[in-house]
Protein backbone atom coordinates (compact mmCIF):
# COMPACT_ATOMS: atom_id res chain seq x y z
CA UNK A 1 0.00 0.00 0.00
CA UNK A 2 1.35 3.39 -1.02
CA UNK A 3 1.58 5.91 1.81
CA UNK A 4 1.07 9.47 0.63
CA UNK A 5 3.24 12.13 2.26
CA UNK A 6 2.16 15.74 2.37
CA UNK A 7 3.91 17.88 -0.23
CA UNK A 8 5.66 21.15 0.60
CA UNK A 9 3.12 23.38 -1.07
CA UNK A 10 0.30 21.56 0.72
CA UNK A 11 1.92 22.24 4.11
CA UNK A 12 2.45 25.91 3.29
CA UNK A 13 -1.09 26.19 1.97
CA UNK A 14 -2.50 24.66 5.17
CA UNK A 15 -0.52 27.04 7.40
CA UNK A 16 -1.54 30.08 5.36
CA UNK A 17 -5.18 29.01 5.46
CA UNK A 18 -4.99 28.63 9.25
CA UNK A 19 -3.72 32.21 9.53
CA UNK A 20 -6.70 33.43 7.52
CA UNK A 21 -9.22 31.37 9.47
CA UNK A 22 -7.76 32.46 12.79
CA UNK A 23 -8.06 36.10 11.76
CA UNK A 24 -4.34 36.81 11.71
CA UNK A 25 -4.91 37.91 8.13
CA UNK A 26 -8.31 39.49 7.60
CA UNK A 27 -10.33 39.92 4.39
CA UNK A 28 -8.62 42.54 2.24
CA UNK A 29 -5.23 42.25 3.99
CA UNK A 30 -2.11 42.04 1.87
CA UNK A 31 0.12 39.02 2.48
CA UNK A 32 3.91 39.20 2.77
CA UNK A 33 5.76 38.88 -0.54
CA UNK A 34 6.72 35.52 -2.03
CA UNK A 35 10.32 36.21 -1.07
CA UNK A 36 9.35 36.94 2.55
CA UNK A 37 7.10 33.87 2.80
CA UNK A 38 9.80 31.72 1.24
CA UNK A 39 12.30 32.85 3.88
CA UNK A 40 9.75 32.47 6.66
CA UNK A 41 8.87 28.87 5.76
CA UNK A 42 12.38 27.91 4.65
CA UNK A 43 11.16 26.65 1.29
CA UNK A 44 11.69 27.62 -2.34
CA UNK A 45 9.68 30.38 -3.97
CA UNK A 46 8.03 27.92 -6.36
CA UNK A 47 6.62 26.03 -3.34
CA UNK A 48 5.14 29.23 -1.94
CA UNK A 49 3.72 30.14 -5.35
CA UNK A 50 2.03 26.75 -5.67
CA UNK A 51 0.49 27.18 -2.21
CA UNK A 52 -0.76 30.67 -3.06
CA UNK A 53 -2.10 29.43 -6.38
CA UNK A 54 -4.05 26.66 -4.68
CA UNK A 55 -5.61 29.11 -2.21
CA UNK A 56 -6.40 31.51 -5.04
CA UNK A 57 -8.09 28.73 -7.03
CA UNK A 58 -10.25 27.78 -4.02
CA UNK A 59 -11.34 31.36 -3.41
CA UNK A 60 -9.25 32.39 -0.39
CA UNK A 61 -6.78 34.72 -2.07
CA UNK A 62 -6.73 37.37 -4.75
CA UNK A 63 -3.42 37.41 -6.65
CA UNK A 64 -2.73 40.60 -8.54
CA UNK A 65 0.22 40.05 -10.83
CA UNK A 66 2.69 42.79 -10.06
CA UNK A 67 0.53 44.05 -7.21
CA UNK A 68 0.80 41.41 -4.52
CA UNK A 69 -1.45 38.82 -2.89
CA UNK A 70 -4.51 39.70 -0.81
CA UNK A 71 -7.01 37.82 1.33
CA UNK A 72 -10.32 37.76 -0.52
CA UNK A 73 -12.80 40.33 0.78
CA UNK A 74 -15.47 37.63 0.64
CA UNK A 75 -14.22 34.27 1.88
CA UNK A 76 -15.47 31.00 0.33
CA UNK A 77 -18.06 28.72 1.86
CA UNK A 78 -17.13 25.61 3.79
CA UNK A 79 -18.02 23.32 0.88
CA UNK A 80 -15.04 24.58 -1.13
CA UNK A 81 -12.44 24.31 1.61
CA UNK A 82 -11.11 20.87 0.76
CA UNK A 83 -10.78 21.48 -2.98
CA UNK A 84 -7.19 21.27 -4.17
CA UNK A 85 -6.74 22.09 -7.87
CA UNK A 86 -3.44 20.23 -8.01
CA UNK A 87 -5.13 16.96 -7.07
CA UNK A 88 -7.29 17.33 -10.20
CA UNK A 89 -4.26 17.21 -12.50
CA UNK A 90 -5.15 13.82 -13.98
CA UNK A 91 -8.72 14.80 -14.87
CA UNK A 92 -7.47 18.12 -16.24
CA UNK A 93 -5.06 16.20 -18.46
CA UNK A 94 -7.97 14.16 -19.82
CA UNK A 95 -9.87 17.33 -20.65
CA UNK A 96 -6.77 18.76 -22.30
CA UNK A 97 -6.48 15.67 -24.50
CA UNK A 98 -10.06 16.23 -25.63
CA UNK A 99 -9.32 19.91 -26.25
CA UNK A 100 -6.31 19.11 -28.45
CA UNK A 101 -8.34 16.76 -30.62
CA UNK A 102 -11.36 19.05 -30.76
CA UNK A 103 -9.73 22.44 -31.11
CA UNK A 104 -7.21 21.58 -33.81
CA UNK A 105 -10.26 20.55 -35.82
CA UNK A 106 -12.31 23.65 -35.03
CA UNK A 107 -9.34 25.87 -35.93
CA UNK A 108 -9.00 24.11 -39.29
CA UNK A 109 -12.69 24.58 -40.09
CA UNK A 110 -12.70 28.15 -38.78
CA UNK A 111 -9.90 29.07 -41.20
CA UNK A 112 -11.97 27.63 -44.05
CA UNK A 113 -15.44 28.80 -43.06
CA UNK A 114 -15.00 32.07 -41.10
CA UNK A 115 -17.02 35.09 -42.09
CA UNK A 116 -16.36 38.79 -41.57
CA UNK A 117 -18.65 38.65 -38.55
CA UNK A 118 -16.64 35.76 -37.08
CA UNK A 119 -13.39 37.68 -37.47
CA UNK A 120 -14.98 40.72 -35.85
CA UNK A 121 -16.07 38.61 -32.89
CA UNK A 122 -12.60 37.08 -32.52
CA UNK A 123 -11.01 40.51 -32.81
CA UNK A 124 -13.27 41.88 -30.07
CA UNK A 125 -12.20 39.06 -27.74
CA UNK A 126 -8.54 39.88 -28.41
CA UNK A 127 -9.24 43.50 -27.50
CA UNK A 128 -10.79 42.30 -24.21
CA UNK A 129 -7.77 40.08 -23.60
CA UNK A 130 -5.38 42.99 -24.13
CA UNK A 131 -7.43 45.25 -21.84
CA UNK A 132 -7.38 42.58 -19.12
CA UNK A 133 -3.60 42.38 -19.46
CA UNK A 134 -3.19 46.16 -19.26
CA UNK A 135 -5.55 46.36 -16.26
CA UNK A 136 -3.94 43.36 -14.55
CA UNK A 137 -7.42 41.80 -14.37
CA UNK A 138 -6.84 38.06 -14.01
CA UNK A 139 -10.53 37.11 -13.98
CA UNK A 140 -11.27 39.08 -17.14
CA UNK A 141 -8.23 37.53 -18.81
CA UNK A 142 -9.51 34.03 -18.02
CA UNK A 143 -12.99 34.88 -19.34
CA UNK A 144 -11.53 36.29 -22.55
CA UNK A 145 -9.39 33.17 -22.99
CA UNK A 146 -12.47 30.93 -22.77
CA UNK A 147 -14.42 33.25 -25.07
CA UNK A 148 -11.65 33.15 -27.70
CA UNK A 149 -11.72 29.37 -27.96
CA UNK A 150 -15.53 29.38 -28.06
CA UNK A 151 -15.47 31.97 -30.84
CA UNK A 152 -13.17 29.74 -32.90
CA UNK A 153 -15.63 26.89 -32.51
CA UNK A 154 -18.47 29.18 -33.60
CA UNK A 155 -16.43 30.28 -36.64
CA UNK A 156 -16.16 26.63 -37.73
CA UNK A 157 -19.89 26.77 -38.56
CA UNK A 158 -20.25 23.18 -37.45
CA UNK A 159 -23.10 23.02 -34.95
CA UNK A 160 -21.93 19.72 -33.44
CA UNK A 161 -18.44 21.03 -32.72
CA UNK A 162 -19.85 24.26 -31.30
CA UNK A 163 -22.20 22.22 -29.13
CA UNK A 164 -19.32 20.11 -27.80
CA UNK A 165 -17.38 23.26 -26.90
CA UNK A 166 -20.43 24.74 -25.19
CA UNK A 167 -20.94 21.55 -23.18
CA UNK A 168 -17.35 21.83 -21.90
CA UNK A 169 -17.58 25.59 -21.25
CA UNK A 170 -17.78 25.48 -17.43
CA UNK A 171 -15.04 22.87 -17.04
CA UNK A 172 -12.95 24.59 -19.70
CA UNK A 173 -13.17 27.85 -17.77
CA UNK A 174 -11.91 26.23 -14.56
CA UNK A 175 -9.09 24.49 -16.42
CA UNK A 176 -7.95 27.66 -18.17
CA UNK A 177 -7.98 29.54 -14.88
CA UNK A 178 -5.82 26.92 -13.17
CA UNK A 179 -3.33 26.48 -16.02
CA UNK A 180 -2.95 30.24 -16.52
CA UNK A 181 -2.22 30.63 -12.80
CA UNK A 182 0.45 27.92 -12.87
CA UNK A 183 1.90 29.30 -16.09
CA UNK A 184 2.04 32.91 -14.88
CA UNK A 185 4.07 31.87 -11.85
CA UNK A 186 6.70 30.33 -14.13
CA UNK A 187 7.23 33.46 -16.25
CA UNK A 188 6.30 37.06 -15.55
CA UNK A 189 6.06 37.69 -19.31
CA UNK A 190 3.62 34.83 -19.88
CA UNK A 191 0.45 36.95 -20.09
CA UNK A 192 1.88 39.04 -22.92
CA UNK A 193 3.19 35.95 -24.70
CA UNK A 194 -0.19 34.22 -24.44
CA UNK A 195 -1.81 37.26 -26.03
CA UNK A 196 0.71 37.06 -28.88
CA UNK A 197 -0.08 33.38 -29.38
CA UNK A 198 -3.80 34.10 -29.59
CA UNK A 199 -3.12 36.89 -32.08
CA UNK A 200 -1.10 34.47 -34.24
CA UNK A 201 -3.99 31.98 -34.21
CA UNK A 202 -6.38 34.78 -35.21
CA UNK A 203 -4.06 35.84 -38.05
CA UNK A 204 -3.93 32.30 -39.44
CA UNK A 205 -7.72 31.99 -39.34
CA UNK A 206 -8.15 35.42 -40.92
CA UNK A 207 -5.70 34.43 -43.69
CA UNK A 208 -7.62 31.22 -44.32
CA UNK A 209 -4.55 29.14 -43.52
CA UNK A 210 -6.17 26.03 -42.07
CA UNK A 211 -2.95 24.06 -41.60
CA UNK A 212 -1.22 26.91 -39.76
CA UNK A 213 -4.26 27.63 -37.55
CA UNK A 214 -4.42 23.98 -36.53
CA UNK A 215 -0.66 23.83 -35.91
CA UNK A 216 -0.62 26.98 -33.78
CA UNK A 217 -3.49 25.96 -31.54
CA UNK A 218 -1.98 22.48 -31.17
CA UNK A 219 1.34 24.03 -30.13
CA UNK A 220 -0.45 26.33 -27.71
CA UNK A 221 -2.22 23.42 -26.01
CA UNK A 222 0.96 21.34 -25.94
CA UNK A 223 2.63 24.12 -23.92
CA UNK A 224 -0.29 24.01 -21.48
CA UNK A 225 0.16 20.25 -21.23
CA UNK A 226 3.84 20.66 -20.39
CA UNK A 227 3.04 23.07 -17.57
CA UNK A 228 0.47 20.66 -16.12
CA UNK A 229 2.78 17.64 -16.31
CA UNK A 230 5.34 19.47 -14.18
CA UNK A 231 2.73 19.61 -11.40
CA UNK A 232 1.58 15.99 -11.61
Amino acid sequence: MKIETEKGHEIVSRVLLTKIRDGEWKPGDKLPSVVELSASFGVGRSTVREALSALKATGWLDIRHGGGTFVKKELPSERNEQADPFKEAASIMELLEVRKVLETGTATLAARNRTAADLEALGAVLVSMRQALENDDTAAGEQADVAFHAAIAAASHNSLLSGLMDSMAERLGRTIGQTRELWFYQETSTAARLLEEHHAIYDAIAAGNAEEASRLIGTHLTKVEMVLRERM
